[in-house]
């Protein structure tokens, strides 16, 4: 049986000769619909008409988001660029294009890489890279994965800038329910400590509602942080070095990567963009914080019928890229409920997570005579989980912070929070704190 398929060819006369090659020969493909744009080729694939599509490098505003779409819609893509065309080849492979091939190759040999992309479409994994090879070039990266592990040597960047990358990092995700119960102040903490135990570290803000880890810093201006992030991964142009560009360095081996200034800017976080971000994070850190939104909803998916904007995209895209989630609650009554009912959402959200509870803001006036006691049995009871870090509320050590644009760790080094959350960060990394060293104090505010 013939597969149906999709062209976006901008040069007209490789486009003609190949569908009149497949026309002509028996080579397993059929030209369903020659496509004149990028609207019309989505607007095709959306009729699940076609199982795959060819396009080219060049083609206007081809972007990770369109490739996502096309993903949703299972149609597989065989990006075509001219020969000797480099820039174009990185591009599409950056925005994770299953195979890329020359024009001037053979319509049989174009003919089975469509068929072979297909095909590892169907058969990739959920989560991950997808590898296949096709005779004619180099192995290609599939949708989602990282790129290529050697940085491009032409890029001209200053290296002091941005480092190598470490390896394989790890992402933790914090998240917690409506009702401010903490969470920014315990990821903000969370990375700085994670830090301080010699582990590089990089606190993203990627809360779609109200995020604020740029002024808790001390970063009054507008930074272009995970927006400018997301622009860059979306059109196919983020790779390392700029990633730790577009990140401000607070010395110490962390950075911090800032949220949106403004909600109304939600759409700019897409989350096949925002998954880029991630994967390419790791390689910048050992430790990636993400502080997350609040909700959990998926109502656009209820609403429309088509692929829509999705305001808690980018919190679901992290809980579900994340390696360990970290669930933050408070420790009043009315918090402790709304936290039970999230955890459960969450669980059905992300299945199999066993997220590391931590109780913010403890004391002894909402709790009982043993406040530990007593939340760690009512968490038990509630949701069969034992916190993992019960953080003291210190109002005044996290106000001096807050007013001074500085972390917890230097306004407020003995702090019986701050300990609390070392600990949880001891546990993280598996390392034993070293002793007390000279820390570069963040710039006054402006």
């Amino acid at each position: 049986m013939s597969l149906p398929i999709l062209t976006a060819v901008t040069d007209s006369v490789v486009e003609a000769g190949l569908v009149s090659a497949f026309d002509r020969n028996d080579l397993g493909v059929t030209v369903v619909r020659r496509c004149v744009d990028l609207p019309d080729l989505l607007a095709a694939a959306t009729t699940g008409a076609a199982r795959a599509a060819l396009l080219s490098a060049d083609l206007r505003r081809l972007d990770r988001e369109a490739l996502a779409r096309l993903a949703q819609a299972n149609v597989a893509v065989v990006g075509l660029i001219a020969p000797g065309d480099e820039a174009g080849d990185r591009r599409l492979r950056q925005l994770g294009v299953v195979a890329v091939i020359t024009a001037d190759a053979t319509a049989h040999t174009v003919a089975a890489a469509v068929v072979e992309a297909t095909k590892a479409l169907t058969t990739r994994p959920a989560i991950g890279p997808v590898s296949i090879s096709h005779g004619f070039s180099e192995p290609v990266v599939g949708y989602g994965a990282m790129l290529p592990p050697v940085l491009d040597e032409t890029n001209d960047l200053d290296d002091e800038r941005a480092h190598a990358p470490v390896g394989q990092g790890r992402v933790v995700a914090v998240w917690g329910p409506t009702g401010a119960p903490g969470r920014t102040t315990i990821a903000l903490s969370l990375a700085a400590e994670l830090a301080d135990l010699g582990a590089s570290t990089l606190l993203i803000d990627a809360d779609s509602y109200g995020g604020s880890i740029g002024q808790l810093v001390g970063l009054l201006e507008e930074a272009p942080g995970l927006a400018a992030a997301a622009r860059a991964a979306n059109q196919g142009t983020l790779d390392v070095p700029r990633l730790a560009v577009l990140c401000r360095d607070l010395g110490g081996g962390l950075r911090v990567l800032p949220g949106i200034a403004r909600p109304s800017r939600w759409p700019e976080l897409r989350p096949s963009a925002l998954e880029n971000v991630l994967d390419l994070s790791r390689r910048l850190a050992q430790f990636v914080i993400v502080d997350c939104g609040f909700c959990l909803e998926a109502d656009e998916e209820l609403s429309f019928d088509t692929s829509a904007p999705r305001r808690n995209g980018a919190t679901l895209t992290v809980l579900a890229d994340a390696d360990t989630v970290v669930a933050v609650t408070s420790a009043e009554p009315v918090a402790l409920v709304r936290f039970v009912r999230g955890l459960s959402d969450l669980r059905e959200l992300v299945p199999g997570v066993e997220p590391l509870v931590v109780v913010n803001r403890l004391r002894a006036s909402v709790a009982g005579g043993d406040p530990r006691r007593e939340i760690a049995r009512a968490l038990n009871r509630h949701t069969g989980t034992e916190p993992m870090a019960l953080v003291p509320y210190d109002l005044a050590s996290f106000d001096a912070a807050q007013a001074a644009g500085q972390l917890l760790r230097d306004i407020a080094p003995a702090s019986p929070a701050r300990a609390a959350i070392r600990d949880l960060a001891t546990r993280l990394t598996g390392r034993t704190p070293r002793g007390q060293r000279q820390r570069r104090r963040l710039p006054a505010r402006r």
